[in-house]
């Protein structure tokens, strides 16, 4: 059910020496970046400096290490929504807020902050903003999205004009003081804080999660199981550009195991304080501990009918929802007495919970985001099912396989504390659980899509699908899904993907159009059958990205625009008009729309040959259409694709009239050779075989016969597939474990497919290029390059061109490429 796939740990240093700290803590983001906490020990000063760690799950070892700045230990971690930034607060009562420096993954500053001076934080949160997307595991085999995955009204925590949520931050103090800071547009940070109660107290744990309404519930305990579990409604807003404060007291619990009399005093201390969910604050679950064993508890708040005396009854009669309520706790379930509880980690799905949810179908109880993790202090992992703590799932770590006989027991008392995680986090799909032991080290596991219960193949596929169309749908990064695809998986579930996304309507197949393709590019990297289809997924994604950008520059002559826009016009007279004949196409559009200044034009130039160049390979790849393995094979029966190809083309036709330098350079034997002119003649024909997806047709022997007179009449041109993804994910579908070490790049031995993309990659030491500029770098860059997390696309830091057209383009991919995935600077140099 649960495997290690990987394990990352510290270089070991005479001087300096990373220790976990005390607490620690981890935070998991929805773009698969984790974050946790080490102190940094230094023995000459013999000083501790609290540092924050940010690694991508695909290159652990690439970790951005930060002094945080902050004077004491850091008790709290928070990724916003977005995950893009991140919350740290510490002891002293500090928050800082940190952002990405240039939208780069392993590149962070600290932007702004809040403190209660010398007050310590025991927990925080960002505010809610509002959207929810609630999972319906039991709807997974209908056919709309809508179905699957329904928007649940939520009220954003705190509102702007217009309904737009605020962002900003609430943390929870030890002192029982509760501090809101919000972050205004202007980028002023409006901060009060309020008591949460008029009798102060101890805090020692608490959780935030927010109600569909709008409000904030803070749970708070004193960490005696003796004392009551406290709640309290807390709403925020700004009065008189001021932000204010409101608590309420809500009804509290003690936990069961305290008036069992057979444990009465067995559980001293509450050790966990957790809401099942962000957004769910109706239930919690609580763990309490003594030195060798725990207990845990799930309880939920319920609506309940008060009981009205027969007197009143008579006087006046209570009828159906008159009949007064009260809010009550009540224990949904309790474990049997376990080991001691070290850490908790909760899943981040939002599934739809149903009373029914206790007996689900056979085939959803196993659903993984139905899971919380539990660690234990001999090294085991649990998972538990959220609502009935039933075991779920086991792992074993190292030190949890207890010998037998007696005197190695006596051995490993004596040997000191067992490896055993002292935080956790679950990824958003549930799918992965990153735990960091009490010596630092941090722990990748694979959690099965079926929990270890022996289900059919068709089943365990539908898990994944139904979690790739959640990442589809909501933009989350799929990496945890990709370590459960093994090669003789991925055809089907490309498959099954597309068919999937082709029952959506027009509407939200334009939304999800490039993801999907995102998507089936990084399932087709993990088998060596579908390798070369990579590289065709990101080259539409390129020519999408193209063509959106170049219609996009074209202006209607006159002010009074018509109800359709140049490109559309464009992409309707190219459709309808069927001639081979480029010029007789471009006589049907108003070439005044066309007019674009000479600079203009010249800067598009790289962009413009690539069309170029790639129109001339693939006719040239025509007539070895029976390999697929080659690149480019996908397009050949790609209606849709060739159709943009072909309008990009008489675009390109019309700008050449205007600046001649601006056109695509072929070199070709005749000097005569109207190049333009005979690949747009063949292209249409092959176009007009699979214009139709339903009705596509093979080319005829004619057009093979001229394709195959393309290498004797112009020069082919060799196209930049992109690099090799040094990732981590495919050397991890062996299921063998890989031990890496921070700041240490692993070698690509034993990569499993790198001999299928020879063909594809430039050797080191060959000239590299800006795979979006299509610039060409050399052999060794000299300017500072950032790459994809994702597909490992290389593009230039700083933007070399300062006119307006290309700034348009590079806006595209400024905060993700074109394939999602996050941006991370290279060494300088890069191989």
């Amino acid at each position: 059910a649960m495997d290690l796939a990987y394990v990352c740990e510290w270089e070991k240093k005479p001087k300096s020496d990373h220790c976990p700290s005390i607490p620690l803590v981890c935070a998991w983001s929805c773009r698969n970046l984790v974050a946790f906490t080490t102190d940094l020990k230094n023995e000459e000063e013999k000083d501790l400096t609290h540092m924050v760690h940010i690694i991508d799950t695909e290159h652990p070892w690439d970790v951005y290490s930060v002094n945080s700045g902050h004077t004491e230990v850091i008790t709290c971690l928070e990724w916003d929504q977005s995950g893009s930034r991140l919350l740290s607060a510490d002891a002293d009562g500090h928050i800082k807020c940190w952002s990405m420096t240039d939208h780069l993954a392993n590149s962070w500053e600290n932007t702004v902050g809040s403190m209660v001076e010398g007050d310590p934080i025991v927990a925080l949160s960002w505010l809610h903003n509002g959207v929810k997307l609630a999972l319906h595991v039991e709807k997974s085999g209908a056919s709309n999205f809508g179905e699957k995955f329904s928007r649940v009204k939520f009220s954003p925590s705190l509102t702007l004009f217009g309904g737009k949520p605020m962002e900003g931050w609430i943390a929870v103090t030890i002192s029982g003081l509760v501090t809101v800071s919000l972050l205004k547009p202007n980028g002023q940070v409006l901060t009060s804080t309020e008591s949460l109660c008029r009798l102060r107290c101890r805090v020692a744990l608490a959780d935030v999660a927010f109600t569909g309404g709008g409000n904030i519930v803070v749970a708070t305990s004193d960490g005696s199981s003796t004392s009551p579990v406290q709640f309290y409604k807390v709403c925020v807003s700004v009065v008189n550009e001021k932000c204010k404060i409101d608590t309420e007291i809500l009804p509290s619990l003690f936990m069961r195991c305290t008036t069992d009399p057979a444990r009465k005093d067995k559980y001293p201390a509450i050790t966990h304080l957790k809401f099942l969910a962000r957004d769910m604050s109706e239930q919690v679950l609580l763990c309490a501990s003594n030195q060798n064993s725990s207990i845990v508890e799930c309880w939920s708040l319920r609506k309940e009918g008060l009981p009205v005396n027969n007197i009143f009854q008579q006087i006046s009669p209570v009828v159906g929802d008159k009949q007064p309520m009260i809010l009550k706790w009540r224990i949904l379930s309790a474990t049997n007495d376990l080991d001691r509880v070290s850490a908790v980690a909760l899943p981040k799905l939002p599934i739809s919970l149903t009373n029914t949810d206790l007996k689900v179908a056979n085939d959803t109880k196993f659903f993984p985001g139905l899971g919380l993790a539990l660690a234990f202090h001999d090294g085991s992992v649990h998972i538990v099912h959220r609502l009935s703590l039933q075991m779920m799932a086991v792992f074993y770590g190292s030190s949890s396989q207890r010998p037998v006989d007696e005197q190695a027991i006596k051995r490993q008392r004596t040997a000191g504390p067992l490896v055993h995680f002292k935080a956790m986090q679950l990824s958003w799909t549930s799918l992965a659980l990153a735990g960091i032991d009490n010596h630092g080290k941090l722990s990748m596991l694979r959690i099965s899509p079926s929990m270890g219960h022996v289900l059919d193949m068709n089943m365990s596929l539908r898990h994944l699908l139904f979690l790739l169309e959640y990442c589809m749908v909501t933009g989350y990064d799929w990496w945890d899904i990709l370590l459960h695809v093994q090669p003789n998986m991925v055809q089907n579930l490309v498959e099954k993907l597309h068919e999937e996304y082709m029952r959506q309507n027009a509407a939200l197949q334009q939304v999800l159009s490039t993801r999907i393709v995102a998507m089936k590019a990084s399932l087709c990297k993990l088998s060596s059958s579908t390798i070369a289809r990579v590289c065709d997924y990101h080259a539409k994604l390129f020519l999408i990205a193209i063509s959106c950008t170049l219609k996009s520059l074209l202006r209607p002559h006159f002010l009074n625009t018509p109800d359709k826009s140049p490109g559309d016009r464009l992409t309707e007279i190219c459709s309808k008009i069927t001639d081979i004949d480029i010029d007789k196409v471009m006589i049907n559009l108003k070439t005044e729309e066309f007019v674009l200044d000479a600079t203009t034009l010249q800067s598009l130039q790289q962009l413009i040959q690539w069309v170029g160049d790639f129109v001339l390979y693939l006719l040239a790849s025509l007539p070895n259409q029976g390999s697929p393995v080659r690149p480019g094979h996908s397009f050949l029966r790609d209606g849709a694709s060739l159709g943009m190809f072909r309008e990009l083309m008489v675009v390109i036709r019309i700008w050449g009239l205007l600046k001649p330098s601006c056109l695509p350079v072929y070199t070709a034997t005749s000097d005569t050779q109207d190049s333009m002119s005979l690949l747009f003649r063949l292209l249409t024909k092959l176009w007009l075989c699979c214009r139709e997806e339903n009705h596509i047709t093979e080319p005829d022997d004619t057009l093979i016969d001229e394709c195959c007179l393309l290498p004797s009449q112009l020069l082919i041109p060799n196209i930049d597939w992109l690099p090799i993804n040094d990732g981590i994910i495919s050397k991890l579908q062996s299921k063998q474990l890989v031990r890496l070490q921070f700041g240490k790049a692993p070698g690509l031995v034993g990569h499993t497919v790198s001999s299928q993309f020879d063909a594809f990659v430039r050797a080191p030491g060959q000239p590299k290029i800006d795979h979006l500029r299509r610039l060409h770098l050399g052999a060794y860059p000299t300017e500072e390059c950032k790459s994809c997390t994702r597909c490992g696309c290389v593009t230039m830091l700083k933007s070399p061109n300062k006119v307006t057209a290309v700034k348009q383009w590079e806006q595209r991919w400024i905060k993700n490429c074109l394939c999602g995935g996050l941006w991370r600077r290279m060494p300088l140099s890069y191989s």
